[in-house]
């Protein structure tokens, strides 16, 4: 599904104030930090509030095994001035139809600077360039306008509503949203042309930085579970 461009480590994707990169080891404390909060926990279909340290372990181990594989790209924000800080995560996995699901959490003290709506479009652009996915969908848990606004913001359309259902959270109503690559391309043609605002846009850059620690073998080939991101800012 992902290239071999994506399946190493030294792979990342810069944007005007973020590096997206692969998840490393010394992310694990703060992923179980941030995305343990409950705030940004309860809008996600899978993340537990809070997050032990070890499931937050066990999947960067798995997440870095399964881009290694070419299976899913799931990468961590992080700022240009702390490229080893990390403020979320954003990925996509295949849904076995030749399109993917996107999600993204972000760590609630980053919310309001536009950080999700920067790495979504990077994101975005990385995977309609890299990649023959056809269409990206999204879920958005009922009333959280803040999601909705970072969709709509990257061209996403509501497609209507709909239900998730979460193994710690049961089932509960989402907001659907959709993006094929034909809408993309017009959006980033009419960008070109002028005829929509490109204040905002990041322009995508493909740059490598130093390795991380690999992750250990067995363990990386064992680990369990894929957390399904729903959009979170």
């Amino acid at each position: 599904m992902f290239p071999d461009l994506t399946r190493d480590d030294v792979f990342r994707l810069e944007t005007r104030r973020l590096w997206l990169r692969w998840p490393r080891h010394g992310d694990a404390g703060e992923i179980a930090t941030l995305a343990g909060d409950r705030a940004v926990a309860e809008t996600t279909a899978r993340l537990p509030h809070p997050y032990p340290r070890e499931a937050a372990d066990a999947f960067v181990i798995e997440s870095r095994a399964a881009a290694l594989r070419g299976e899913s790209l799931r990468l961590a924000l992080a700022p240009k001035a702390q490229p080893t800080r990390l403020l979320g995560m954003i990925g996509v996995e295949p849904n076995g139809s030749g399109e993917a699901v996107l999600g993204y959490w972000l760590g609630r003290p980053f919310w309001g600077r536009g950080l999700a709506t920067e790495a979504t479009r990077a994101m975005i652009d990385a995977v309609f360039a890299f990649t023959r996915i056809e269409a990206l969908s999204a879920s958005v848990r009922v009333g959280n306008t803040a999601s909705q606004r970072v969709l709509e913001k990257c061209g996403f359309l509501a497609e209507g509503p709909g239900f998730q259902d979460s193994p710690l959270r049961g089932r509960f109503p989402v907001d659907t949203f959709r993006l094929s690559r034909r809408d993309w391309a017009s959006l980033k043609a009419w960008s070109r042309d002028g005829w929509a605002p490109t204040a905002e846009a990041p322009d995508l850059h493909v740059a490598e930085i130093a390795p991380a620690a690999p992750a250990s073998g067995s363990a990386a080939s064992t680990a369990a579970g894929r957390p399904l991101f729903l959009a979170a800012e």
